[in-house]
């Protein structure tokens, strides 16, 4: 599939208008993070409107590998997604996402600082197939605003 220029250009644009906030790494049992959209943004099953959430895993010893998406200050859960371990060549200081350029914006995975091991989202096969042509970005949080990775030489 060939994309044109402008809605390459016009996923890039969607992709830098997202703003990320960082809760204080207090838990990193739990990987406790906040982030705000400032567009929605898809992840599997549901999509997320432009908005701050917090992304914990689920309090299980048995499986780590259940993200749960609550509403800004953590008082309603509004989704269980099951992830994938997966893993990438540098760690970072901060918060590391990235994003297939569709629409909306889907999230793919998301690293908590100074781990190697994130999460990568599962989403259905035909969802998988279309986002894996789609242009992704990785975005990593440097002093509390998200940057491209590939200007600075981070990413996964």
């Amino acid at each position: 599939m060939t994309f044109s220029k402008l809605s390459i250009i016009a996923g890039f644009m969607i992709a830098f208008a997202l703003i990320f906030e960082l809760a204080a790494h207090a838990d990193e049992a739990n990987q406790s993070t906040k982030l705000t959209f400032s567009q929605p943004v898809q992840v599997p099953g549901r999509i997320l409107p432009a908005g701050t959430y917090e992304f914990v895993l689920q309090d299980s010893p048995a499986n780590r590998n259940i993200v749960e998406i609550l509403n800004a200050d953590g008082t309603e859960l509004l989704a269980n997604i099951q992830t994938i371990p997966t893993e990438r060549t540098k760690e970072t200081d901060g918060t590391s996402i990235t994003l297939a350029h569709a629409q909306p914006a889907a999230l793919l995975t998301w690293f908590y600082p100074g781990l190697e091991t994130g999460h990568e989202f599962i989403y259905s096969k035909p969802v998988e197939t279309q986002l894996s042509q789609d242009a992704k970005e990785t975005l990593v949080d440097e002093h509390g605003s998200m940057v491209n990775s590939e200007a600075n030489g981070a990413g996964n």
